[in-house]
């Protein structure tokens, strides 16, 4: 059985922030382990949202039903809502998985309210500007990297102008794909390097 990777959505979700991760985690060319993992959406209920593209997205689930136990990763994408104090219930959720030994990957304005719910304290991690975590008065600036996107153990963090960089750390932890073919994929994806298409295809015939 597919193992689940939860993706979280709320209104103003912004739209560009995880479709590398999720379509790469849900289409089986170049895996590992085709078919390995699951998208499964979550809503706080399950009432329809509206992401900040204006796409309407009903949720498979709502995060009242998520065992932390049964989640191998959950995603947060940045929305407005985060910075208005929004989606408690959610950061909340991440510290349930990661206490249940599952995966966290938070983008943009999603790392604000890890930081604000102290799951960034004493991980490296990063975000759009320390500025943005600073506000909610936490006690990890300490750990702040000016990088692209950070990996400490099973949490992900990430700048919301980094969505390919936050997909290469979500395929690596969850293991998609073999080093030698994520490294092609980021080649293509990330650098814009049409040889990485072709290195794809070569590490996956190996």
């Amino acid at each position: 059985m597919p193992r689940t990777v939860h993706v979280a959505v709320y209104d103003t979700l912004a739209d560009w922030e995880v479709g590398h991760a999720t379509a790469h985690i849900a289409n089986p060319a170049w895996q590992r382990d085709p078919g390995a993992y699951e998208i499964v959406t979550v809503g706080e209920t399950g009432a329809p949202v509206r992401t900040m593209g204006g796409m309407r997205i009903t949720p498979d689930m709502a995060l009242a039903d998520l065992d932390p136990a049964e989640s191998a990763m959950l995603v947060l994408p940045g929305a407005e809502t985060w910075l208005h104090g929004g989606n408690a219930a959610f950061a909340a959720a991440a510290g349930e998985v990661l206490a249940a030994g599952g995966a966290v990957a938070a983008i943009c304005g999603a790392t604000v309210g890890l930081a604000a719910a102290g799951l960034l304290d004493d991980r490296w991690h990063t975000s759009n500007a320390p500025e943005a975590l600073a506000a909610t008065g936490y006690a990890g600036g300490h750990r702040y990297r000016h990088e692209p996107a950070v990996t400490d153990g099973r949490l992900i963090t990430a700048s919301g102008v980094e969505p390919v960089a936050f997909a290469r750390e979500v395929l690596a932890l969850l293991e998609v794909y073999d080093p030698p073919v994520l490294d092609a994929w980021y080649r293509l994806y990330g650098d814009h390097d049409p040889a990485g298409y072709h290195d794809l295809v070569a590490a996956t015939r190996a």
